[in-house]
């Protein structure tokens, strides 16, 4: 999905995983994985 704002959220079973609005930065390289997988399955 596009965003307006050059926004880039990662979004997992409607749970925000990350968002660069609010961490104004782009995520390390492993960050979105060590956070997808502390989800609850």
């Amino acid at each position: 999905m596009v965003g307006a704002r050059g926004q880039f959220d990662v979004v997992a079973d409607e749970a925000l995983v990350f968002s660069k609005q609010q961490e104004q930065r782009f995520p390390e390289a492993d960050e979105i994985i060590d956070a997808l997988r502390s989800l609850p399955s």
